[in-house]
């Protein structure tokens, strides 16, 4: 064991932990500079790295450090939905109508179902196990898609359901995980099922959700007039870690009342600063969320079976579970597009985009695993995952094919926007015509540069610098001219 060989060199064991910390930062820095290289998302390498520092390769990390930071996936998942909070600026919702609702709801409910038939029914797992793994499933990473958007330039109708649908995709996971984890509860207690095992976690989020909207109108009040960036930071760090100490003293899911508290904070103050602000801050915390992760995954587990969740190996559990969430997610959404009347490209492909399955998974499934505790608990989490680094290494692979397409993006300069070939003279056009209004018609698209406040400082202290260059250089000149 990790504890042992500290011990036998004498280390204190407030240098282990800070060496324990500072070797899952490396090693998960490191691993980027090769998933990099294989056009990998950061969060595969964080969970390998994970892996490779675990108690199956190198066990470099005590499994104290592991219990010592039992809070790193309440904080982790804080900030991630919180950051999700601002996707949903009324505007933009009031835009959107009801049918990206109805996709999601589809594409997330079939995704559910597919996969509590598959484990309760079909593998004869235990309900608790299998209702939660099914509210799991519905979840998707949106940073792997919205990454692979950005790298292509996609744009068009498809691209904005696509993006609209992962932004309410993880609401609904939410909302049904915090129903399955009190069905699961109430499984295990053996107090038998309730309409309250239902009713009574729904409250509980709603209360959540209002209490959340008063921290997002207080951080408002706080951070509104405010110009510095670390006193932003210092004011919305403190209110996000003061949510999720209510929450976990309340045993409940901090991610619907942060995300609400984004939701309230950028449609009140209309501030998209401080969540740029704030992802500068957050990547050390979620590295070390999904590093370890990592650790604590149980490879000895996938190939045994587990007593307490059915006769079947985690392995083949992992395996069914990972083609057939694809499965739910793509019959989902397709159904979903034709009910609201989608155009056939975004019916066709939208399910392909929807693959990825991270971030807020991975968070759930820590929480699941320390609430369902014992071997139920750990299955759950490794089959996550595992499912989850496989997930990450088709997911944008699929989302980049999927917009290809659906054509929202082409290589082809002459896809990309659309040009008359004749002139109102009816003449044919040149090609160098052609080219050059081509060009001007995508400069015209693109965004108007916002620079930030560092790039305005930047920007300015340059000018001051060019300016003070300027004058030194032609004084000198000035001056060479009155000695001659």
């Amino acid at each position: 064991m990790a504890a042992v060989w500290y011990e036998k060199m004498g280390i204190e064991p407030v240098a282990v932990v800070i060496i324990a910390l500072s070797l899952m930062l490396a090693t998960g820095f490191l691993m980027t500079r090769i998933t990099k290289r294989l056009h990998l998302p950061n969060v595969t390498a964080y969970i390998v790295g994970g892996i490779l520092i675990g108690p199956y390769v190198l066990n470099l990390v005590p499994d104290r450090i592991l219990k010592g930071t039992g809070f790193l996936p309440d904080i982790a998942l804080a900030f991630i939905a919180f950051s999700t909070g601002e996707f949903f600026e009324i505007e933009k919702l009031r835009k959107n109508g009801n049918k990206v609702v109805t996709i999601t709801v589809m594409e997330s409910m079939l995704a559910a179902v597919f996969i509590f038939i598959l484990t309760f029914f079909i593998l004869k797992l235990d309900l608790a196990f299998s209702v939660v793994l099914a509210a799991l499933a519905t979840a998707t990473a949106p940073a792997s898609t919205i990454m692979t958007i950005r790298q292509t330039g996609a744009k068009g109708d498809f691209v904005e359901t696509l993006l609209q649908v992962v932004a309410l995709d993880d609401v609904v996971g939410l909302v049904l995980y915090s129903v399955a984890i009190s069905v699961a509860d109430a499984s295990l207690s053996g107090d038998g099922f309730h309409m309250s095992n239902v009713m009574v976690p729904i409250l509980q989020n709603l209360a959540m959700l209002f209490l959340g909207a008063v921290f997002g109108l207080l951080m408002k009040l706080n951070i509104a007039n405010r110009q510095k960036s670390d006193n932003r930071l210092i004011i919305s760090i403190a209110f996000l870690f003061g949510f999720c100490g209510i929450c976990a003293a309340a045993g409940i899911s901090p991610l619907l009342g942060c995300m609400m508290m984004g939701t309230v904070y950028i449609n009140t103050s209309g501030d998209s600063l401080l969540f740029k602000q704030l992802n500068y801050f957050t990547p050390p915390i979620l590295l070390l969320f999904f590093v370890r992760s990592g650790v604590s995954f149980d490879l000895g587990a996938l190939v045994g079976s587990s007593g307490s969740i059915g006769s079947a190996p985690l392995i083949v559990i992992g395996v069914f579970y990972f083609l057939i969430r694809i499965a739910g997610k793509y019959v989902g959404a397709f159904l979903g597009c034709q009910m609201v009347g989608k155009d056939r490209k975004v019916r066709d492909y939208l399910g392909l985009a929807l693959i990825p399955q991270a971030g807020v998974a991975i968070g759930l499934a820590a929480l699941g695993a320390r609430t369902l505790g014992g071997e139920m608990g750990r299955g759950l989490e490794t089959i996550i995952l595992s499912s989850s680094v496989l997930y990450e290494l088709i997911g944008p692979g699929c989302a980049k094919l999927s917009l290809y397409l659906s054509g929202s993006y082409s290589n082809e300069l002459e896809k990309m926007v659309e040009v008359t070939e004749t002139t109102e003279d009816g003449a044919q056009k040149t090609e160098v015509e052609l080219l050059i209004e081509r060009i001007q018609k995508i400069q015209k698209e693109l965004p108007d540069h916002d620079d930030s406040e560092n790039e305005k400082a930047f920007n300015d202290a340059a000018e001051e610098q060019f300016e003070s260059l300027y004058r030194s250089v032609h004084g000198n000149q000035r001056a060479r001219r009155k000695l001659l």
